[in-house]
Order: structure tokens, then sequence, then C-alpha cells
């Protein structure tokens, strides 16, 4: 089986390679895939991590290539974010680039040529009644369904997930024992393309400043001044500025340019139980269809550990309501609420959350 390897230099993917060759494929060709300008809009270059993948590459005696793919991404997904954000939405770059950029264009102009695409994603790979699932990792810390949850089903087929049977130390443990270059690397953090760069540096290079109130929701006083509704979200209690707090940003007026927010650790106004999905994605089929009426499922609203457990409900129109038996922080317009199966061992796929989820 001839396998393409995406690898970042991090541990994770160094990891995937060793696996691969553990289970005794050994047809492996590696690619990083180079996602930045060359400009001095952020830590771009990647020349730390390109030399890291080589020093991989030769380590196993594999092929390596670098692949560039910098302007698709920038006239995808970051026309999205940007577009989003501008909105007064939540994006995730991190989700569309592996639909659109990683097994999208990659895998049109080279993953074709090979069998399977080999990730260090911690996911996992299941098969159920003859089709094939995206099923989460066993690391539920680690857990990077909710970043897969806008492929689709030829996307999935294609794909190897090597290290998602693993928690996070046996990863560490295996890098050591096969003496990685990077064995004691620090996780990379944050947008994929960013890098060491802001991100509210880089939200103000391409959309400026616009001073505007920061206003208390439930007196209407004003508390102070932000420098556009495009550097907050929902939920977000630091960055503030405000004394006296913690306070959380509840609301957004995109038209005034105001930001809502409300003050204490136990405040209700940043909670709410009701997720409103349209643009809903089934990655391998939907399992419920037109039946799809106060069904058990689980959730996320943000990339965390925790499942949240709800029921799944399908609209007249199309869209679906999600209904959280517990209270959920921050539920932020643009965001993706990623349904998963109540046992989440599957996660069958995501909708984008609409202000009509909004509980104030």
């Amino acid at each position: 089986m001839r396998i393409a390897v995406l690898i970042s230099g991090g541990v994770d993917s160094a990891v995937t390679v060793y696996r691969l060759l553990e289970q005794g494929h050994t047809d492996l060709h590696l690619f990083y895939i180079r996602i930045g300008l060359d400009t001095d809009e952020g830590d771009c270059s990647a020349e730390e991590d390109i030399e890291m993948c080589r020093f991989i590459a030769a380590k196993f005696h594999l092929p390596f290539d670098v692949v560039s793919l910098h302007q698709e991404y920038w006239d995808n997904v970051m026309e999205y974010a940007l577009r989003t954000v501008r909105q007064g939405l939540t994006p995730n770059p991190d989700i569309m680039c592996n639909r659109i950029i990683k097994f999208g264009y990659f895998e049109q102009r080279y993953g074709h040529e090979f069998d399977r695409t080999a990730t260090g994603h911690y996911a996992t790979i299941r098969e159920r009644d003859g089709l094939t699932w995206l099923g989460t990792a066993v690391d539920p810390v680690k857990d990077q369904t909710d970043f897969l949850a806008r492929i689709n089903y030829q996307q999935l087929t294609h794909l190897m997930f090597p290290i998602g049977d693993l928690p996070k130390s046996e990863v560490r443990e295996l890098a050591i024992k096969s003496a990685m270059p990077n064995a004691f690397r620090r996780d990379s953090q944050g947008i994929c393309f960013l890098g060491k760069i802001n991100y509210n540096d880089f939200i103000r290079r391409h959309l400026g400043e616009r001073p505007g109130a920061i206003v208390e929701i439930e007196t209407g006083r004003k508390l102070g001044t932000h420098r556009g509704y495009w550097f907050h979200t929902i939920g977000q209690r630091k960055g503030l500025g405000l004394s006296g707090g913690p306070w959380y940003v509840v609301k957004k007026n995109v038209a005034q340019n105001v930001i809502y927010v409300s003050r204490g650790y136990d405040t209700e106004k940043q909670y709410g139980h009701t997720l409103h999905l349209d643009e809903m994605h089934w990655i391998t089929t939907d399992p419920w269809g037109e039946q799809c009426s106060q069904v058990p499922i689980t959730f996320k609203n943000r990339h965390t550990p925790e499942f949240f457990p709800a029921t799944l409900t399908r609209l007249p129109d199309g869209d679906y309501v999600v209904e959280s038996e517990r209270k959920v922080q921050g539920i932020a317009p643009g965001q993706f609420g990623v349904i998963y199966d109540h046992k989440h061992e599957l996660c069958l796929g995501s909708g984008i959350i609409t202000g009509r989820a909004i509980e104030l």
C-alpha cells in the first residue's frame, strides 16, 4: 500500500511515521504543506518545521516533499475567516483548512496518487454497517474530531489516523523510544498559519480598528471602549480591559459596533441551552433522516474534552436544534456545533451556529 503522510515537524506526525513503519507499511512518502505567505505576515516561512521534517525523513530513509498551497489557503480559508469575523461571527479556520486544503487541494493534486493519506490527528476510523465513520480518539483531551467535522465521505475513506488509538503520553514515550529529533518539542498552539503572530494583530492588519462602546447588558451603563467588535467573541473574558470583573462578552451589536458584557463567574447571561444549526453537514450519512426528532446525541460547540449530552431535532425547514441537558457557556454564532452519537464514539457531522440559538 502506498501512503502519503502529512507531517508538520511536530511529535504527533513523527510518531505517525514510526507507527506506520512498525505496522509493516514501507512505501511511505512524506509531505509538508506550506500554507503561509513568504512575507512579514506571520511566522510563515516555517523553516524550522521543514528542517525537522527533513530530519525525520532522513532518519527513516523516506522521500520528502514540501508542497505549496498558500495561495489556495488565503483565497479560501482566510477569505472565509476574515469575512466571518467582519460579520461579527466566530470562525474556525482550522476546520475549513482540513476540508479545503489538507484533504481537498492536497488530495486532488498529490494524495490521489496514493492508496491512503495518513495524518497525526487524534481520531480513529470505524467500520459499521458496511460504512466508514469518523471515530473519536482514545485520549479525550487530545481528540481532534471536532476539527474534522466538515470533511466528506470520500475524504474520510482515504484517510488513516495511526495515533488515534493512543493517549498523548504514549505518543511521547514512542517518540523518545524511537529517538525522534523532536521528541521533547512542545505542541503547536493556535491557528495553523499564524505561527508566533498574535491573532488580534493579524485581524488589526486586515480589518483595522473601529472604537465602540462596551456596555453592561443588565444596566445599559457604558463601562469602557473596545477597538472593534471583530476582536471579540461571545463567551470571551480576557482582553476586555475592564476592572471589577470577571466580565464576559454576552452579545454583540454589529450595526452599532457595541459589545455587551455581564459580570460574575456565575452570571446566567453567558450560558444557554439551545443551539440552532444551519448548513448541516453529515460526514458519512444522516443517521436519522426525516425521523430526526428528540434523538439523543452528544455535542461540542468548541474544542474541549467534554461532550455535552443533548437531544437533536430536525426542523421543517431543514435546519436543526440542539437542546443541551446542561448549561453551555459562550454559544457564539458562526462557531460549529459538532454532533456525535450519544456514546460520543462517532463524530457524525456539524452545523453552523446561528444567532437564533442565543438566549439572553
